[in-house]
């Protein structure tokens, strides 16, 4: 399967196919409504039409159990195209604003417009998620595109390299497979848009390619997102929630949270409410759990390895390299330089740190690149709205996990290492559309106190009209 899904990067590379497309959208063949429309019923019946093979797939690839891949890699793709297609007319009319006196008679508003031809990169950990909604929203804001897909999931690929471009139009959707060689040679090329998820090492390189031709990136990226929890928090759903959101797609998720702060005098009593809440989803044994996933590879399997040799394994700590299986892990009593504290983890490993205060847990947060995401676990209303306020991250989930990935209103989007702009929702629109600014004016009206020679007089009627 890898090497069919791989092949040959030569043979794979399109760029006979990628001067194709740029005509295409040179021409204006993606800007119809009705065109845009047609790709997205494309993309809802590419779902429907493979649904148990993307299951199957998720299966092979990440042991990925069918609860879990229908809510994020099914229906949650199924939701976010639906949105797009329900309000893609409206996200498309002109947005007046107001004209000044200055500038009468005319009218000024702003137009949505492509890109052109976009790049998407996809990752492993959800591979049809971070393909196919991205692409609706390519497509959606009519764009061509060129799709790269993760090697790394070569069962899931294997699906979209096969079938995905007869969904849509093939004049508009280039399906590419292959390694980091093709993505490199990709990133040689004059793209309009870039989108990429995954390492904040390798973004940084997506990043300075982009830059060669000025393309606007957006990059998903990863980071150390942190669970503060207060001493006034519940232990028995703080603990389900996070080990719900760790432990979930065998921790192989950008939005998990990478370590817990927890009040020194409530560390144990945590991480025992942890392994109370491991044994309530996983049973004894995780290893024979229909719900647990497995690691992706042999490559991230001895680099999960590595970081569960410093600290003490409080719960779990099993592994099995022919399952590709590491139990749901809870390390503590970490050295404050601990690798597994300073790397993104992307396993089943879970860092419990105990502090003295709030204070020192923020100011441990604050020296690390920004996360992702902050989880704080409280019912202290300003504690919650200093921490809102005052802490830079891409979200905040307040008393809970994960969970604003589902709410279609809000943008999902990193900050500094975490990444840069923003999708899901209309955000996915608005990350491949360019906000056009148009005005038209009358030819019949010419004021002369615009022109020179300027004089006192002039001076004080424009000031008076750009006030207006």
């Amino acid at each position: 399967m890898g090497d069919e899904v791989n092949g040959n990067a030569e043979a794979n590379f399109p760029e006979r196919r990628l001067e194709e497309l740029r005509k295409s959208v040179d021409g204006g063949a993606a800007r119809p409504l009705p065109w845009r429309l047609n790709q997205l019923d494309g993309l809802l019946r590419f779902v429907a039409d493979h649904e148990t093979a993307m299951l199957s797939a998720l299966k092979a690839d990440l042991g990925r159990c069918s609860a879990e891949a229908h809510v994020a890699d099914i229906s949650m793709v199924r939701s976010e195209i639906t949105l797009m297609r329900r309000n893609l007319r409206r996200w498309l009319r002109p947005r007046p604003v107001r004209t000044p006196l200055a500038a009468q008679p005319g009218k000024s508003w702003i137009e949505q417009e492509p890109f052109g031809v976009a790049l998407i990169l996809g990752t492993w950990n959800y591979p049809f998620q971070q393909i196919l909604i991205p692409l609706a929203g390519a497509l959606a804001a009519g764009n061509a595109a060129v799709v790269k897909l993760s090697e790394v999931a070569p069962h899931s690929a294997a699906i979209m390299a096969a079938h995905l471009e007869h969904y849509v139009d093939p004049t508009a959707v280039i399906v590419i497979t292959g390694g980091p060689e093709t993505a490199a040679r990709l990133l040689e090329l004059r793209f309009d848009k870039i989108f990429f998820t995954g390492q904040s090492r390798v973004g940084k390189l997506v990043m300075t390619a982009a830059a060669a031709h000025l393309t606007p990136v957006t990059l998903e990226l990863g980071g150390k997102n942190p669970a503060i929890v207060v001493a006034d928090s519940p232990l028995e759903v703080t603990a389900r929630r996070i080990a719900w959101g760790r432990f979930m797609n065998a921790g192989q998720i950008c939005v998990a949270p990478d370590y817990v702060l927890v009040l020194e005098a409530l560390r144990l009593p945590l991480i025992a409410a942890i392994q109370q809440a491991i044994t309530r989803f996983y049973g004894p044994d995780p290893q024979r759990s229909e719900s647990y996933g497995r690691i992706v590879n042999a490559r991230h399997f001895a680099r999960l390895q590595a970081l569960m040799h410093e600290g003490r394994v409080a719960v779990g700590g099993q592994a099995d390299e022919n399952d590709r299986y590491i139990s749901p892990t809870v390390l503590t009593d970490l050295p404050t330089d601990a690798a597994v504290l300073q790397e993104e983890i992307f396993g089943p490993i879970l860092p419990v740190v105990g502090y003295r205060d709030v204070e020192g847990a923020l100011a441990f947060v604050r020296k690390k690149p920004k996360p992702l995401a902050i989880y704080l676990f409280t019912g202290d209303r300003q504690l919650q709205e200093r921490i809102i306020r005052t802490m830079s991250s891409g979200s905040v989930v307040v008393n809970d996990v994960v969970v604003n990935q589902i709410v279609p209103g809000l943008p999902f989007g990193g900050v500094g290492s975490s990444g840069m702009g923003a999708f899901h929702g209309r955000y996915t629109f608005e990350a491949f559309s360019h906000e056009k600014a148009v005005m038209r004016r009358s030819l019949r009206a010419d004021v002369d106190v615009r022109y020179p020679p300027f004089t006192a007089m002039k001076d004080r009627i424009l000031q008076w009209l750009l006030a207006r």
